[in-house]
């Protein structure tokens, strides 16, 4: 007798439903130190995804995907804002009295990468500097390391993109973490190019426009 093997459902792209938010703070985590597991750096799961990710699925939910593994599981996401100083603001406003009690504002020098994070969830206005103003939307993206090198990293960036478009947004700009050349190099891919910006740190900013040809995925 021979057997019928039983192919796995293809990974799509598709809109963040409010179930995702559990797999939303898991792949955070679990790529959120320069592509790889954060969790030896960060030992409260909750910090990472409320700087990076949580707050655009709650404020901008419309510009949250995720790629589904093909059994309703979230295994990566791209989201962002289609006007960062309007989000810097919702993130004031809205988003960090949410967190308060939980990470209160540190007082003194950072000791841990913890006290950085926090620090960082506490100065939203970071995200709005002069050279980008070119680039209104910022967005993040992560995939779980399983199902990158596949493709569903252009398909989820190509799927911001053209949402960004229909908005009138005409260019977007994100920062990485200088050393994760991997990351550095998938962006270059995707046609994004440097942006200066005086003293960044430890970050390298990019941008690009949002237009995407029809036929590209």
């Amino acid at each position: 007798m021979s057997s019928l093997s039983v192919s796995s459902p293809p990974a799509t792209v598709r809109a963040y439903r409010p179930d995702d938010s559990p797999a939303l703070y898991d792949i955070c985590v679990r790529t959120g130190h320069e592509g790889g597991d954060s969790r030896q750096l960060y030992p409260d799961p909750e910090l990472l995804p409320s700087l990076f990710a949580a707050p655009y699925a709650a404020l901008e939910p419309e510009l949250t995907f995720v790629l589904d593994d093909g059994r309703g599981r979230a295994v990566g996401y791209v989201l962002g804002t289609a006007d960062t100083p309007a989000f810097v603001k919702a993130f004031r406003e809205v988003w960090l009295p949410s967190l308060a009690d939980r990470y209160p504002e540190p007082v003194g020098p950072a000791r841990t990468p913890t006290d950085e994070m926090i620090a960082l969830l506490h100065w939203p206005e970071r995200m709005v500097l002069p050279e980008l103003a070119g680039y209104p939307a910022h967005l993040h993206i992560d995939l779980l390391p399983g199902h990158q090198g596949q493709g569903h990293g252009r398909s989820l960036m190509h799927t911001f993109l053209r949402a960004l478009h229909r908005k009138g947004v005409g260019a977007v700009h994100l920062s990485m973490v200088t050393a994760n050349t991997g990351a550095r190099a998938f962006y270059d891919r995707l046609g994004f190019h440097e942006i200066a910006v005086p003293d960044p740190g430890p970050l390298t900013y990019l941008g690009r426009s949002t237009a995407v040809p029809a036929a590209v995925e």
